[in-house]
């Protein structure tokens, strides 16, 4: 029997990763889940510098385009937000790599000293320690949709604090608490569920990975990284059918998720489904041309291609 190749590389956060110093233009797109077309949009406008290497400030920048992507907010006033702040706070350099910027409704609000502020008016909208902020806004009797942005927004924080705890190799125990409290304010928040799911994969705690990851499409059904790593849990315990189902929704989700083509070419290889196997590296290779995985599925597919050629068919 053959030997098995290789999965694709799990990915499912810049978190544990900060210790390579570069990546490659491919590899960034796979990392964080972009497409090419997409990276191009924000050189266009000037959002971040055309390169074919990025460090792990760069990959800060780009995710956080992506997640105010991800909440709507147009490239036009995140422009202006990063000329607000440049202009505002002249000792930073780089206000989408020095600073944590979110969206909050349509509009980006940046943490500067532990406050929040309206990144366009530069307005401090947190200028009271949390205890204080919260008795405050009960007293006026603030509405509770503003309440709730707020606390989504120290979730956030929290989720921010467990990625750099886990890019400086920081104690699991204390990246687990800061995704715990990020929870705790937001139990909806898909990606501090599948990065705790990740860790205790990584620690072979595979039953408390998957409720991670299950809450985390709980929370977010349309999440094709959470349906991935769910798909690479049951692919390590065996169970074909539900990993074929997770690596099916991720490409339903995102077309163009190169390593859900790979893994699920090795699984209809494995099963004896040599046609759909050869569709899956066939398209994982449009995606990705160039990488060592490249070179394993092109071994793959050609042996498949020898394999199911009809006797006479070579004239």
């Amino acid at each position: 029997m053959p030997t098995r190749p290789l999965r694709a590389v799990r990915i499912s956060s810049v978190a544990g990763l900060a210790s390579r110093q570069a990546y490659s233009r491919e590899e960034t797109r796979r990392l964080l889940n972009i497409s090419e077309r997409q990276l191009k949009s924000w050189e266009r406008q000037k959002l971040v510098p055309v390169s074919e290497a990025y460090g792990f400030r760069e990959l800060v920048a780009l995710r956080t385009l992506e997640r105010l992507r991800g909440a709507r907010v147009a490239p036009v006033q995140i422009r202006r937000a990063l000329a607000a702040l440049a202009e505002k706070l002249r000792h930073i350099e780089d206000p989408l790599t020095q600073l944590k910027l979110y969206a909050d409704g349509k509009k980006i609000r940046v943490e500067v000293e532990g406050r929040a502020m309206e990144a366009e008016s530069g307005q401090l909208l947190l200028d009271f320690d949390p205890v204080e902020l919260n008795r405050l806004l009960e007293f006026r009797g603030r509405d509770n949709g503003q309440a709730e942005r707020d606390k989504k927004a120290e979730a956030e924080r929290w989720f921010q604090r467990g990625l750099e705890l886990e890019q400086g190799g920081g104690p699991p125990e204390e990246v687990i608490d800061a995704y715990k409290k990020s929870l705790e304010l937001d139990p909806q928040s898909a990606g501090a569920l599948v990065n705790l799911g990740t860790i205790y994969f990584n620690a072979r705690e595979l039953k408390q990975a998957e409720r991670y990851y299950l809450q985390a499409l709980e929370a977010d059904p349309e999440y094709s990284l959470a349906h991935f790593d769910l798909a690479n849990l049951y692919d390590e315990r065996g169970d074909r059918k539900r990993a074929m189902e997770h690596y099916n929704e991720a490409l339903r989700i995102s077309p163009h998720y190169a390593d859900a083509h790979y893994n699920l070419a090795l699984l209809y290889q494995g099963s004896s489904q040599p046609m759909k196997a050869v569709h899956h590296w066939t398209a994982y290779l449009k995606l990705d041309p160039a990488s060592h995985w490249a070179n394993i599925a092109r071994r793959e597919l050609t042996k498949l291609r020898q394999a199911t050629v009809l006797p006479g068919s070579r004239g």
